[in-house]
């Protein structure tokens, strides 16, 4: 019986160490090797001090900035709590909410069909991006809150505009964070901040 619990005990060990210590430890060192600021969070700082990470959205408030996607995670961008509403597409609570987030928005832009992005969440509740039109669809409010014309605006936003990965994987997108921060740069010197 001996004879049988001692290899058993070392090849949980061995298994331990290899999938348990070994492996996380290599994955760790090859991700701070290759992709240091993924690995790191994407992490955003001003003035010495983190706002923020490009991967994960947050809220902002007021009309002098881009708004993102609305957020079902926890009390609104909690990432301790991501995740979507968990509400189908015959949720009568669903509709409702769409429907009056989609007016108040559609009046506040002279009645132009809202983004859909816009009005839903994402699946994880922490979405960083809009798509372009999300982002044109604000552009009018932004630029009279700002002091700023209409093309400065739609010009900026072209700019921070991603297209898709490799030119082929998902859609062309814009970071809000990163707009944001662009459009503090721009009212701040009047010129735009250099893209990266």
């Amino acid at each position: 019986m001996l004879s049988q619990i001692r290899p058993a005990l070392v090849m949980m060990t061995v298994m331990l160490l290899l999938t348990g210590v070994a492996y996380p430890l290599g994955v760790t060192a090859l991700a701070q090797l290759v992709f240091p600021d993924q690995a790191h969070g994407s992490l955003v700082e001003r003035d010495g001090r983190v706002i923020g990470s490009r991967l994960v959205g947050q809220p902002f408030a007021g009309a002098g900035y881009f708004h993102p996607r609305p957020s079902a995670a926890g009390a609104g961008y909690d990432a301790a709590a991501s995740g979507g509403s968990n509400l189908g597409p015959t949720s009568s609570a669903l509709l409702a909410r769409v429907n009056a987030a989609a007016g108040r928005l559609s009046d506040e832009a002279g009645g132009l069909p809202v983004p859909v992005d816009l009005v839903t969440t994402s699946g994880s509740g922490l979405d960083p991006d809009i798509s372009p039109a999300a982002a044109q669809f604000q552009a009018p409010r932004v630029a009279g809150a700002r002091g700023l014309t209409l093309l400065q605006v739609r010009r900026l936003v072209r700019a921070q505009t991603a297209g898709r990965t490799f030119g082929l994987f998902g859609e062309p997108r814009v970071n809000v964070l990163q707009l944001n921060l662009a459009l503090d740069a721009l009212t701040a010197t009047g010129e735009p901040p250099p893209t990266d």
